[in-house]
């Protein structure tokens, strides 16, 4: 009887350890967990619109980003195409003017329909590369302005006239040196456009002049 009520004792003792060491654990997590398990006190307060208007304006950053992207890829392709169209009218108003020049210094006759055609394209070439180049006119003498008009019989002192002026206009430094030109030669690049706008606008005037001129002669 009395070996049973000791063991009874014991396990009494026991089962007081194992509560104390339960409650002592969960005292502990408590405060370390920060307080209330979970599902225990108020849950946080949420806003469907905050949440709306975040993601909303997420989004449109990220198209107005790639609306972004996509404008300046087109204005690459545009500057390229302009670039390609601007090198083709160059090189093909030299083209005509050489030959031109051949057939002026080897003195054959005089193919109205042929200077119609190469004065017409030299024309539209040259209106197309005013499109970029922005050629202002300067003030320009009434007499000045008939001289640049050819006579009958003076077809082909203009034709000269118009190869020099794309000679001019075509070596012009501020052609060929604008993407380098720094601070200090701004000036000097300034009164050089100058002359390239007056001498493409020139040759605009002049060619249409002698193609107008060769159609009456043909």
């Amino acid at each position: 009887m009395k070996c049973k009520l000791i063991q009874l004792r014991w396990l009494a003792g026991i089962a007081a350890v194992g509560v104390f060491v339960l409650s002592l654990a969960g005292s502990v997590w408590a405060q370390t967990s920060g307080g209330a398990p979970p599902g225990a006190g108020a849950p946080g307060v949420i806003n469907p619109k905050a949440e709306d208007r975040a993601r909303q304006l997420s989004e449109g950053r990220l198209r107005s980003a790639e609306l972004d992207a996509v404008v300046e890829s087109e204005n690459q392709k545009r500057i390229a195409a302009a670039l390609v169209h601007l090198k083709e009218d160059f090189t093909r108003i030299q083209v005509l003017r050489n030959d031109i020049a051949r057939d002026l210094v080897a003195h054959k006759p005089l193919n109205y329909g042929l200077i119609s055609d190469q004065t017409g394209e030299i024309n539209k070439r040259a209106s197309d590369l005013n499109i970029y180049m922005l050629a202002r006119a300067v003030e320009e003498k009434e007499e000045e302005s008939k001289a640049a008009e050819p006579q009958t019989g003076d077809l082909t002192s203009a034709l000269v006239k118009l190869c020099k002026l794309i000679d001019s206009f075509t070596e012009n430094p501020a052609l060929k040196n604008a993407a380098t030109v720094n601070v200090k030669e701004m000036a000097k690049t300034k009164a050089e456009k100058a002359e390239a706008d007056k001498e493409l606008l020139a040759i605009i005037k002049l060619s249409d002049s002698i193609r107008k001129k060769s159609d009456g002669l043909k």
